[in-house]
């Protein structure tokens, strides 16, 4: 059965008018069960995880400022959202529906969490949305306990992963891939062991041609145990953040690629949903339930 890690504490409180769509994962979880896609037996309740799991990854001294609210005014700025305490445990119970979800893929192919890619958290600190790095927490947590030897990280969001990319510059054990646009943010990129730039207005069939071509070489280079897949919707044309040209259904088919792939190479995979920033809320559900729709299809 597919696992999805969700809970109320998802949907945070904003002041009025700001850009992110917090909104969406409350919308995305209603309209699973609402079509069909998932019944409540498919999702999972994360909980504020074990600190351990949070410093293996992030400098104590940053987490616990997070912890205690004593974040450096200029660091809590770059993070995007006003720091509260409710605010870190949200981040902490995103993370730990990842870490979750990692044994749970490893059991059943497939486990996702809808939220997290959170993929702009650095191990010392955090910007544009992330503050812990849901992903490179749950490739650490089976690292650690020995589930996993090499782990492959499949960044297909708009912007770069490069909290992701910093965290993992000296693990040979962890291959990070990001395919993003050039021109995007962050205006300064990280060195991911393979990034792929692309240029405004790519559209679907030089996206998918790319993908196409390089993910099958790259799962054969790395042979990785697990890929951690984070599958940004920010790619299509309507995106307010995304600069690429993509459809919704082409979207959709990067999402069948990799997912096609995984379960032809029988590589588990762990899915976080990413960014997306389309005007019309509609739009980002759509794109984002794909993803489990095709989970739905391909896996079970």
């Amino acid at each position: 059965m597919l696992k999805i890690a969700y809970h109320p504490i998802y949907r945070h409180p904003l002041p009025l008018g700001h850009r992110f769509p917090m909104g969406k994962y409350e919308l995305l979880y209603e309209q699973l069960l609402h079509e069909g896609t998932c019944t409540p037996d498919n999702f999972f309740e994360p909980e504020k995880p074990n600190h351990k799991h949070l410093v293996a990854v992030h400098e104590p001294e940053y987490f616990y400022d997070l912890l205690n609210i004593t974040l450096d005014q200029r660091k809590a700025r770059k993070i995007g959202f006003p720091l509260s305490e409710l605010l870190v445990e949200r981040e902490m119970i995103i993370a730990d529906g990842t870490l979750k979800a990692s044994d749970y893929a490893l059991k059943n192919g497939i486990a996702m969490n809808i939220a997290g890619g959170t993929h702009h958290a650095f191990t010392d600190r955090g910007e544009a949305f992330c503050m812990l790095n849901d992903q490179a927490i749950g490739a650490r947590y089976l690292l650690d306990k020995q589930a996993v030897s090499k782990v492959l990280i499949v960044d297909l969001d708009v912007h770069q992963g490069n909290g992701t990319a910093e965290i993992f510059r000296n693990e040979p054990k962890v291959f990070t891939f990001s395919t993003h646009g050039k021109s995007n943010y962050p205006f300064k990129k990280e060195k991911s062991d393979l990034d792929i730039a692309l240029e405004d207005n790519t559209d679907d069939n030089t996206y998918l041609s790319i993908l196409k071509d390089t993910l099958p070489k790259l799962i054969s280079d790395v042979q990785p145990d697990i890929i951690y897949y984070l599958s940004g919707v920010d790619v299509i044309g309507t995106d307010k953040l995304g600069k690429l040209n993509m459809t919704l259904e082409g979207c959709k088919t990067r999402d069948q690629i990799v997912l096609q792939t995984c379960k032809d190479e029988n590589i588990p995979v762990m899915c976080s949903m990413g960014g997306g920033y389309s005007p019309d809320i509609k739009t980002i559900i759509e794109a984002h339930a794909n993803t489990f729709r095709l989970a739905q299809d391909i896996f079970f």
